[in-house]
Order: C-alpha cells, then sequence, then structure tokens
C-alpha cells in the first residue's frame, strides 16, 4: 500500500515531550522559548517515518500570540519555524517541508474570517516560509471563503499548492465545512487549476472515508487530476464546540492500530497523502508507515 506519509501533531507532541506550551500562545510558545524543542518534535515523526513535515508556525497569529506580540515577533516567528522544520527534514534523505498557512482568527471560525486581516497575515507568512518550504499547505480551512482567498495570494508561486478542509464532525454521511458549505459547494467556488492536493484535517477520523469519497467522485466528474489526502485529530467526538485550541481538547483514547484502520479504508477509497493531526502522535505514524513495508 503506497502513499505520502505526513507527520503528526506537532502541538500535542511538544506537550508530550515536555517543551513549554500552554494557552494563548500552543506551539509558538517553544519557539519562543526553546526551540530546541521544535527540532526534536520534527525530529521525532521523521524517525518515524514522515516523508512530509509540515512548519511549526501555526499558532503564530495574532489569535495565539495577541496583537502586540505578533506585530513585535510573528514574522521573526514564522521563518524561525520553517528554518528548524528545513533544517531538520534535511538531515534525512528525500524529506520534504510543508509550509503551514493557517487560519488567522481561530481554528473552526470561519465566522471570525476578514480578508483584510488574513491578507496581511498569509503574505507575511509567504515572505517569511519562502526560502524554506518545498510546497505549501492552508491547514484547518473553515470556508471556501478562507481557502479562496489563500490560492488567490499563492497564485503566483511555484511551489505545490495544497489546501486542507476541517469538517463538521456530526455531518458523519454528508461532508459539510464547519461553515455549515457542503463540501461539494465548497468546491465549486473555487480555482484549482493550481492545487497539486486536497485534503482534510482536524476533524475525527469517522467522517473522512465519505469525505474522501465524495472528494474522488466530484474530481473525476470535474476531469481533475489532484490529488486527496487525510490526517485526522484523535480528539473525543463532539469535543469541540468553540474554536480549536482556545483550550485543549479531550483526547480519546485511540490506539496505533485503530487509526492504522482508519487510515486503510482512506486509502482504499482513494486518498494518496495520510497523516495526523492533533492528538496523532510518531507512534501512529510509524505505525502508518508499517502499512508501506
Amino acid at each position: 500500500m503506497n502513499f505520502t506519509l505526513l507527520d503528526g501533531g506537532m502541538g500535542r507532541e511538544l506537550l508530550r515531550i515536555g517543551a513549554p506550551f500552554k494557552q494563548p500562545e500552543w506551539s509558538a510558545l517553544a519557539l519562543i522559548e526553546a526551540p530546541h524543542w521544535v527540532t526534536q518534535a520534527h525530529r521525532n515523526f521523521l524517525e518515524a517515518g514522515a516523508d512530509i513535515i509540515t512548519s511549526n508556525s501555526y499558532a503564530c497569529v495574532p489569535f495565539h500570540l495577541g496583537e502586540e506580540r505578533f506585530v513585535k515577533q510573528g514574522a521573526e516567528l514564522v521563518a524561525l519555524a520553517a528554518r528548524l522544520a528545513h533544517e531538520a527534514a534535511a538531515a534525512y534523505p528525500n524529506r520534504r517541508v510543508a509550509a503551514s498557512m493557517p487560519p488567522v482568527a481561530g481554528s473552526y471560525r470561519p465566522d471570525l474570517f476578514n480578508v483584510q486581516q488574513a491578507s496581511a497575515v498569509w503574505q507575511m507568512f509567504i515572505e517569511q516560509q519562502q526560502a524554506y518550504a518545498d510546497l505549501w499547505l492552508g491547514e484547518t480551512m473553515s470556508s471556501s471563503a478562507e481557502a479562496a482567498l489563500l490560492l488567490q495570494l499563492l497564485a503566483n508561486q511555484t511551489k505545490p499548492i495544497w489546501i486542507s478542509f476541517t469538517l463538521d464532525d456530526s455531518a458523519l454521511d454528508t461532508p459539510t465545512l464547519r461553515s455549515g458549505e457542503k463540501l461539494t459547494e465548497a468546491l465549486e467556488q473555487l480555482n484549482l487549476k493550481q492545487v497539486e492536493a486536497i485534503l482534510f484535517n482536524c476533524s475525527i477520523p469517522e467522517v473522512m472515508q465519505s469525505a474522501v469519497q465524495t472528494l474522488k467522485q466530484w474530481l473525476e466528474a470535474q476531469s481533475l487530476t489532484i490529488k486527496i489526502g487525510v490526517y485526522a485529530n484523535g480528539f473525543s467526538p463532539q469535543a469541540n464546540k468553540g474554536a480549536a485550541n482556545e483550550g485543549l481538547s479531550e483526547l480519546r483514547d485511540l490506539s496505533e492500530d485503530e487509526y492504522r484502520t482508519y487510515a486503510e479504508t482512506w486509502r482504499q477509497a482513494g486518498a494518496e497523502i495520510i497523516g495526523g493531526c492533533c492528538g496523532i502522535t510518531p507512534q501512529h505514524i510509524a505505525r502508518l508507515n508499517q502499512l508501506r513495508q
């Protein structure tokens, strides 16, 4: 079973290994206080077999840093996150770095999306990660509007572009973005000609198979050749009612074997890229890597 293997959740891995970690800075706190922990977390996922690691820039936004610190340190922290990922990946053969392009106003909050604010923040993210990234990864997109703006800002980029949506965890049979848009309705709003891959992340494993199947059928109907990917979280079902990372969401007891079983269904449904989001550890990634051996 062949597929591209992503890393897992950086924030929870930093917490697990003892790095500085608290709200509201979340995974950015290690960048600020002890960057060597970020390097170690990347290495843990690389050792587990990840082909691609993602820069630890997800929390380097005003939502987590606060406006004052973001203005003073945001660009420096984003560049550091990308550089650390690049240096970690360079120590392993044929590994790549995805530049995280996160939601600016908080995960799961399409209602807080502001075009002007997001444009300014994302343009800075592009500038600061350009020298270190192998591809662009728009993560945890909750609406077609978020994805459309990011694609517009990346229009002149030559690196591959991946867009990843977060799904309503309660919509098991009809894949739905957290904005309330049906997946297919959202896709119809986007110019996908530059997109190499569409993924689903930071949603529970149970909603992913239907999303992959729906996306595959839609792409075939549009005669589009775009890769499909999944990196689910390990949250308890219905754990998130507000913005993710406002507090530490409850993790379920999701074993490596259970996650591997989910991943097998995603691969069979058409996913070519598989990894993990919040709560998915290097041990989970190592078990997925065994599927390829």
